[in-house]
């Protein structure tokens, strides 16, 4: 397992920094209704996030992200996978993910990334002026392919996501596909990650730069795969410098909020 079942955002909360915060029920453009998780933020800064959670689904951890970062001033919504496949299934530490994750296809995923981009634009989601899309794992693949949807992404975030080899899904090569991106990409990577070696970073790295997309790609080392995913205190110091990273890209490349 690369995750901590009961592991949380290592992020410490900052109080009245969000609006509000829901779950709804979005849907994509295959009309295939799926859960989600949205929280505003008190003070906007322009800024909208797709959250694409690891192979949990929309896990309690991604509903708790996605408020840490409303409350930094980033509309947020938080997505679930498997809409068409266990839609009223809770997804608790009981949640029995993988089969689900067998049947979701890049067509399906896709279409609900469409959705949350829509979300987010929409004067219900924030009205964001512009949109990120922010993923662990199987979420940090999706987030680097969702550049390449055509939504106007501003820039992409993605923790421990795989940018190489096929997928069971379907889904491209992030590499294969790097003329494609469009924004600025962002990609977090552990350095005792045993399976994202530092040879396929490089090929990412290789690919982003014959593609000339716009990226910075950060290795922390010791930091095993899914470092931000563990409790708080076992990768404090690699979590707080990629979060700050993470802040720090969103607010270089968001359109301020009008008004």
């Amino acid at each position: 397992m690369c995750f901590d079942l009961d592991s949380r955002p290592p992020i410490v909360p900052i109080a009245g920094g969000a609006l509000d915060s829901a779950r709804s029920t979005l849907t994509s453009d295959d009309g295939v209704r799926f859960a989600a998780f949205r929280a505003r933020a008190a003070v906007p800064s322009g800024a909208g996030m797709i959250v694409l959670p690891d192979v949990r689904g929309l896990h309690p951890y991604y509903e708790e992200l996605t408020l840490r970062l409303a409350e930094h001033g980033v509309d947020s919504v938080a997505i679930d996978y498997f809409g068409r496949t266990a839609f009223d299934a809770p997804r608790d530490d009981d949640f029995e993910y993988m089969p689900h994750v067998g049947m979701t296809t890049w067509a399906g995923l896709s279409a609900d990334i469409r959705a949350a981009a829509a979300e987010l634009r929409s004067p219900d989601g924030g009205a964001v002026r512009s949109v990120f899309a922010m993923g662990f794992c199987m979420g940090g693949r999706l987030a680097f392919l969702s550049s390449t949807l055509g939504l106007g992404i501003a820039g992409v975030v993605g923790f421990y996501g795989w940018p190489t080899g096929p997928a069971g899904n379907g889904s491209p090569a992030p590499a294969d596909v790097a003329s494609a991106m469009e924004g600025a990409v962002l990609g977090i990577f552990g350095g005792a990650d045993q399976g994202i070696t530092s040879s396929v970073i490089a090929a990412f790295e290789g690919a982003l730069t014959a593609a000339d997309a716009e990226h910075r790609l950060i290795t922390y080392p010791g930091a095993p795969h899914s470092f931000f995913d563990k409790k708080a205190s076992e990768f404090a110091e690699a979590s707080d410098a990629a979060w700050t990273e993470t802040l720090e890209f969103i607010g270089a490349l968001t359109e301020p909020a009008a008004g």
